[in-house]
C-alpha cells in the first residue's frame, strides 16, 4: 500500500518555550507579592492617619438623649411566668432568661407526668415510661378504612404479602 504523503506538513521541532513561562510565573508571583505589600503599608498608612478622628455624623438630624433605649413596647410586652408559675419581675426577662425558662419547661415536660386533659382521660408520661410502654405493648395499629371510604387516588392497595404490585 503506498504511502499517503503531504509535503506542507511538518513533525513539530520544538516543544512550549519553558524558559518563557517560567519567565512570567516568576514575574506574576513577584508583581502580586509586591502590590499585597503596598496595599499592606497603604492600610497602615491610613490607619494611623485617620485613627484619633471620628467623623461627624452625615445627618443634620440630632441624636434623642435616649437614644441609648429602645421606645416601648420593648421585645417582651407581656408578663411571663417562672418554671414555680410566679409572675416574674417588670424588666427581669430577657431573650436568654426566656430561652432558659422555656428549655426548664420543657424538661420538666419531658420527665414528669401530668394532665393534658383530665375530662379525656389524656395524661403526659415521662419519656423513658413511655418509651418502655411503647416497648411491652407494641406501637398500636391504625385501623383499616371503613368499606364505604374510598382510597387516594394513585395509591396502591396492600398486597398479602405488603409489596407493592
Amino acid at each position: 500500500m503506498p504511502e499517503i504523503v503531504n509535503p506542507e506538513t511538518h513533525h513539530e521541532k520544538s516543544d512550549v518555550n519553558v524558559r518563557a513561562l517560567f519567565k512570567f510565573f516568576i514575574i506574576f508571583v513577584v508583581f502580586a507579592v509586591v502590590t499585597h505589600l503596598l496595599l499592606f503599608m497603604q492600610f497602615k498608612a491610613f490607619r494611623r492617619m485617620f485613627r484619633d478622628q471620628t467623623a461627624e455624623p452625615m445627618t443634620a438630624v440630632a441624636r434623642p438623649a435616649d437614644a441609648a433605649v429602645p421606645p416601648s413596647p420593648r421585645l417582651q410586652p407581656f408578663e411571663t411566668r417562672n418554671v414555680g408559675g410566679q409572675v416574674n419581675p417588670p424588666n427581669t426577662n430577657t431573650p436568654v432568661t426566656d430561652m432558659e425558662q422555656m428549655r426548664a419547661a420543657e424538661e420538666q415536660a419531658l420527665h414528669n407526668p401530668g394532665w393534658i386533659d383530665r375530662q379525656k382521660g389524656t395524661v403526659r408520661l415521662p419519656i423513658d415510661v413511655a418509651k418502655q410502654l411503647i416497648v411491652q405493648r407494641g406501637l398500636p395499629s391504625v385501623g383499616a378504612p371503613a368499606s364505604g371510604a374510598q382510597a387516594l387516588p394513585g395509591a396502591a392497595a396492600p398486597t398479602q404479602t405488603g409489596a407493592k404490585p
